[in-house]
């Protein structure tokens, strides 16, 4: 959702500057467009871990394969915990850029782009905590956005290996729960190497342009900043496709509920045969993933008198 709230919003401004050099909803889009880039980081640096400690306690669980489903309610309270502390961390990027405006001296067409420098405006401890914040904002990008998730990621993935390795196989540790195991494992696999290639282009950047910045011009630094953006809506884009071909349930209830939306408008009975053996299926396939104990058969009634 997230990533769809970044190329819904973030994606026609970006394009909308670069054709028009002029920026769309002005100083607030220099605020917002940052916040919400830097925020959708954070949202996927600490997914992945929480995605890493979810596997590490499945693969520590005495009786994994009876683990029951976990409630909605704990699901949407992790992800609560997860957007607010992203965005609290990206707040910081409000206050350190602001629009500004360039003329051209050949042309004289005046060009208007986001400036890294907190307003002198500001309070002056907020404007010092911005400073700081400006100084320390590579270092801080480095360790938080791209090592954190990467080597959490890792490290779980080591751990569960290690222990899956040296326990016995028991019953309940069967085909069905190694194969649920490795597709989620490879999901988790594939979105961290995602993230970590679509963000080591700005890393690199950045740590260039914090050590040679007064050497460059400022289209280069512009154009640095246009690959960034880019890799940044390329992860967007290929981070749900990707999510839904590796978890297999998720990509059927996509499709699932997809279908059902075309066939909405004609609703007959073969329609709902259809959306039954859709559950059916759905149901099935999630099976792999989560097993849920299952009701016992009602018991078969007798047929006829007692004599």
């Amino acid at each position: 959702f997230w990533d769809f709230l970044i190329l819904f919003f973030c994606l026609p401004v970006v394009i909308f500057n670069e054709i028009t050099k002029k920026r769309l909803l002005g100083d607030m889009s220099c605020r917002v467009v940052p916040f919400m880039e830097v925020s959708s980081l954070g949202v996927t640096t600490f997914s992945l871990c929480a995605l890493g400690i979810d596997r590490f306690h499945t693969a520590t669980s005495p009786q994994a394969s009876t683990r029951p489903i976990e409630q909605c309610q704990s699901i949407i309270a992790k992800l609560a915990v997860i957007w607010v502390g992203s965005m609290m961390l990206s707040v910081p990027e409000i206050l350190l850029w602001q629009l500004a405006q360039d003329t051209s001296p050949v042309s004289g067409i005046v060009t208007e782009y986001c400036t890294m420098k907190p307003s002198s405006n500001l309070p002056e401890s907020v404007y010092s905590l911005a400073l700081t914040y400006q100084n320390a904002r590579m270092w801080w990008y480095f360790g938080c956005y791209f090592c954190l998730p990467i080597l959490f990621t890792v490290s779980c993935q080591l751990v569960t290996r290690r222990i899956s390795g040296t326990e016995k196989k028991t019953e309940c540790r069967g085909t069905r729960h190694t194969q649920r195991d490795s597709h989620l494992n490879c999901t988790i696999i594939g979105l961290t190497i995602i993230y970590g290639l679509c963000t080591t282009p700005e890393n690199v950047c950045n740590i260039v342009v914090a050590y040679l910045s007064p050497d460059m011009s400022k289209q280069t630094l512009d154009l640095l900043n246009i690959i960034n953006q880019f890799f940044l809506f390329f992860k967007c884009s290929v981070t749900p496709v990707l999510l839904l071909c590796l978890c297999r349930p998720l990509g059927q209830a996509f499709m699932d509920c997809c279908c059902c939306c075309c066939e909405g408008c004609s609703p007959d009975t073969a329609s709902s045969e259809g959306s039954a053996d859709s559950k059916l299926k759905t149901e099935m396939s999630s099976s792999i993933f989560f097993n849920k104990p299952r009701e016992s058969p009602p018991p078969l009634l007798a047929i006829g008198t007692p004599c």
